[in-house]
């Protein structure tokens, strides 16, 4: 009778340890049935038509594959609602756009107390305090940069190059002095400023606030043309902290202008004659400044002549030209009863070691 192991024909030949099964001492057990990758269906379960043998059962790792694929999708899900979400409602507090203060200027002209001599440009400059003066923008020349408290060396630098930038197209600039141009000035200055410098070109008022000949030096090109393009110029600039985040830059410059008169016929039609302006401009500059290559100006207090003092110079200035002498009338009166903006005309003497000597 054949052991509890072997089949009913006995042990097959040719197998190898005698004859016993290499496989006998495996135990399927119950969990091992469960991982099964395939399970047989039951008798009644194969009887249905169409009934396949086995069904396939989910392994594990599938499952566990599954559930990290589902939870990818939902990190990545979630990642991407955070993002919609802080582009709709930033966490952080927008900058707000600064005021700046408005420029406050000072018109002075400044009276002959003779006749305007006049002269070629060459003899007027060389009998004039403008002698030993530099030509153009060589004649506003940068002192050094160094460092301060809160600002690097290329900062002040900064502050330093952008207020000359801005004294050369405002003061030097043949289509600014007499062709009207005004964009290369209005490039140069912070947009906080922008109404007021647009409202002083446009409407030009003696307020104080409001004058464009405090932005620009300008002149009536219907009346006064350059008879030479050749400036002359010298003059200081300054540089100091307005506190951690600010620096202010000062430039004090004089600047004396050949200029003849237009549509003038007679003896003295191409004869030149100097005015001279002189402009002290208080710049300010906070770090967006710097970066963007700008300036905020804060004071503009110009002195120039020879002009009559009852002239309104607050659009263009008004020289008086070769030959020409001041009114006798002084400044207009300055009603204290009138209501409204406050305003008081302001002038002085030129003196005469200021013109050209014979």
């Amino acid at each position: 009778m054949a052991g509890r192991g072997d089949p009913p024909e006995g042990t097959p030949e040719g197998l190898p340890g005698g004859g016993e099964d290499e496989y006998r001492s495996v135990v399927f057990d119950e969990s091992f049935v469960r991982a099964a990758r395939l399970q047989e269906f039951s008798a009644q379960e194969r009887m249905g038509e169409h009934a396949r043998a086995v069904r396939s059962l989910p392994a594990w790792g599938r499952r566990r594959g599954a559930r990290q694929v589902l939870m990818l999708i939902l990190l990545v899900a979630m990642a991407f609602g955070t993002a919609i979400y802080l582009g709709v409602r930033h966490p952080y507090e927008v900058p707000q756009a600064k005021d700046a203060a408005p420029l406050r200027i000072t018109m002075i002209p400044l009276s002959p107390q003779g006749p305007v001599p006049g002269d070629t440009p060459a003899d007027l400059y060389a009998h004039s305090p403008a002698a030993q003066f530099r030509v153009g923008a060589s004649g506003i020349t940068l002192p050094g940069a160094r460092r301060t408290k809160n600002f690097s060396e290329d900062q002040v630098l900064t502050a330093l190059t952008t207020a000359k930038d801005y004294l050369v197209e405002s003061s030097l600039d043949p289509d600014v002095l007499t062709g009207g141009a005004v964009r290369p000035v209005r490039l140069l200055l912070d947009p906080a400023q922008l109404e007021q410098f647009d409202q002083s070109i446009s409407s030009p008022a003696g307020d104080g606030r409001h004058a464009a000949t405090g932005w620009l030096v300008r002149y009536d090109p219907a009346k006064v043309a350059l008879a030479d393009p050749h400036v002359r110029v010298q003059g200081t600039l300054t540089v100091a902290e307005a506190g951690p985040d600010a620096l202010e830059v000062t430039s004090d410059h004089t600047f004396a202008y050949a200029l003849r008169p237009v549509g003038v016929s007679g003896p003295r039609a191409n004869e030149a004659s100097l005015f001279t302006v002189r402009r002290e401009l208080h710049f300010r500059f906070d770090r967006e400044d710097l970066r963007q290559h700008r300036v905020e100006l804060l004071v503009s207090y110009v002195q120039a002549g020879p002009q009559a003092c009852s002239a309104d110079a607050s659009g263009t200035l008004r020289p008086l030209l070769a030959g020409q002498r001041a009114s006798a009338d002084g400044p207009a009166g300055t009603d204290p009863y009138a209501t409204g903006q406050a305003t008081a005309a302001l002038c002085g003497a030129l003196a005469p070691r200021a013109q050209p000597l014979p």
